[in-house]
């Protein structure tokens, strides 16, 4: 779920207007290599001015009683070279010379020391019991916010105020698939897919020209391993050919407002997800039975089939037929809404599910007075014309739900409202600015599941110490020494595979890709000031409470990154050779 303060979406959702955003879906204290960790003598012992410029590079109180002493004297060489000529100065910084009091050992050795080290670094990381650390309730920032000057709070209903089961999906996929074959008349054969409930996760591109679908990251790379066409993945090779010999797709083909350019389409939303499923079903009998077809007629087809799910109400009979089995945690969203009103706090509902559909759930999960607690309904807002057009405007229905023809001057308390446009909205509430704050239905699973969060983090960590490894020694060209980094890459390859699986066997993390935030993970901090898995959390937070965003160092922030501090203070290849230039 994701939350937007409405004055800052001028080129967002609330486009030039004012109010904030929520998206629905504490850092560890990092010990830090001291310049000479390794080393047993000398000052760093005390972590006292162990670097040439005579700043303290961090503590090495960390060390173990029994720690490798070839290991240490090895690094420790770079201190003990000050008096030697030019000459001995760069061979000793390369890696491949040692100090006189040192003994001379081999590079493999040498490797394998740092190697283990940084081992145990990942497992001081990462204790027995970390995972309790990490709650899944907690709420995100990407920008500051003080809940203090917050007034109003605006909410959607689907997936945000009622949060459904995956029973719907499966209901949503297979009468989706029974329009696909009485209505478009496709073949039969594709009515024995069945839905696939871990095959799709939010956020993926599909290439609609290609059928292809496929993660993408936020410089518009496709993250390789995770293509796929039909229910089978696409060999790295033939991803690089098909889209001439690279892995970057052209802005302007997924540069679309909403994540839809002329080629792509991206599936942000969490109804999407039985039409990815459905989608790659089609692809895969196609391909399967050699029939040759036009992928741009099949996603056109597969898109009205799903629309027509919804448009011809059989979701919402399904849900109302059901409560119990479809609707979950509801009694959460009556503490929420009680809370908030409690405190004075004004509240306002945009949705584009029918009033008879939102009456029926709200009085399932909050009571049959729920619409006390709210100030403005507004219903079949048409999202996402609603904050962009200007056009319709709005209407009242009565109490039977029937169209009135009034002219609307103002939006009242107790009364419902259908259609309208956002401009409209701010013109006759009034509310505009950071007071306001609308909730939207971005629930984000990697958050929600708790007990993988400490598998997910250690083997985070665990390939992000070997890159720095790699970054920090591939100046050592020996053939041991490659044989020593060929593993290593191994390695974080296997760890990868291992982190990937964790949250989807197919795609992955919706957040991340290899090295890179994903492109849903970057719109999500582009249009959301705070992000969290349910509107729940907020019960776990003071509404005084102030939320700031973590700074994480930039790409040339060096000295604040891990590769600096574990494999030696400021050893980027040829830094210190080239510090006579200034």
């Amino acid at each position: 779920m994701a939350c937007k303060k409405l004055g800052s979406l001028s080129n967002a959702m609330w486009q030039r207007s004012s109010s904030c955003t929520v998206s629905l879906c504490a850092g560890l204290n990092i010990p830090a290599f001291a310049c000479g960790s390794f080393a047993s003598a000398g000052s760093t012992m005390n972590g006292q001015n162990c670097c040439k410029d005579k700043h303290n590079c961090g503590p090495t109180k960390n060390l173990p009683v029994n720690h490798n002493p070839v290991a240490a004297a090895v690094t420790s060489h770079r201190h003990q070279i000050v008096g030697k000529n030019r000459g001995e100065e760069s061979l000793a910084k390369s890696g491949r010379a040692f100090s006189s009091t040192a003994p001379q050992i081999n590079n493999k050795t040498y490797l394998w020391a740092r190697y283990n080290e940084m081992k145990r670094l990942v497992h001081d990381l990462i204790p027995p019991g970390v995972c309790n650390l990490l709650n899944p309730s907690t709420i995100y920032a990407n920008n500051e916010v003080n809940l203090e000057e917050v007034d109003i709070y605006g909410f959607d209903y689907d997936y945000t105020l009622a949060l459904y089961s995956s029973a719907l999906d499966e209901m949503i996929y297979n009468k989706a698939r029974e329009f696909l074959v009485q209505h478009y008349k496709y073949p039969e054969g594709i009515g024995k897919y069945d839905y696939i409930p871990n095959f799709a996760t939010r956020g993926l591109h599909y290439d609609i020209q290609k059928g292809l679908l496929m993660k993408i990251d936020a410089f518009h790379y496709i993250q390789l391993g995770t293509v796929y066409r039909g229910l089978k993945p696409v060999p790295d090779d033939e991803v690089m050919k098909l889209y001439g010999g690279s892995n970057h797709v052209p802005l302007h083909q997924v540069s679309g407002f909403y994540g839809k350019g002329p080629k792509m389409k991206q599936f942000m939303d969490v109804f999407s997800i039985p039409e990815m499923t459905l989608l790659a079903a089609a692809n895969d009998y196609f391909i399967s039975n050699d029939i040759e077809y036009d992928p741009v007629h099949l996603y056109k087809d597969v898109s009205d089939a799903i629309g027509m799910v919804h448009i011809k109400g059989y979701m919402y009979k399904w849900i109302m037929q059901d409560l119990e089995k479809y609707i979950l945690r509801g009694d959460e969203t009556y503490a929420v809404l009680h809370r908030l009103a409690s405190h004075g706090k004004k509240l306002f509902l945009i949705t584009n599910s029918p009033f008879s559909f939102v009456d029926k759930g709200m009085k399932y999960m909050v009571g049959k007075e729920w619409r006390d607690f709210f100030d403005v309904v507004i219903v079949q807002a048409d999202k996402p014309h609603f904050f962009n057009d200007c056009v319709k405007p709005f209407r009242r229905l009565d109490s039977n739900g029937d169209l009135q023809w009034d002219r609307i001057k103002s939006l009242n308390k107790g009364q419902i409202y259908k259609q309208g446009n956002l401009v409209d909205f701010l013109k006759l509430t009034g509310w505009r600015g950071s007071k306001v704050f609308y909730f939207g239905d971005h629930l984000y699973s990697d958050l929600a599941v708790s007990d993988r969060h400490a598998s997910v983090l250690f083997t985070f960590v665990a390939q992000t110490q070997l890159t720095y490894l790699r970054l920090g020694f591939q100046m050592h060209r020996d053939p041991e020494s490659k044989k020593v980094l060929q593993e290593w890459l191994k390695e974080r390859e296997e760890l990868r595979a291992v982190t990937k699986n964790l949250f989807n066997p197919h795609f992955g993390s919706i957040f991340r890709t290899c090295h890179n935030p994903t492109y849903f993970s970057r719109r999500l901090c582009r249009f959301s000031d705070l992000y969290m898995a349910s509107i729940s959390c907020l019960l776990n937070y003071d509404l005084s409470y102030t939320f700031y965003p973590r700074r994480t160092p930039l790409q040339h922030e060096a000295p604040l990154w891990m590769d600096q501090l574990c494999t030696g203070c400021m050893k980027t290849p040829f830094l210190e050779e080239m510090a006579h230039i200034r």
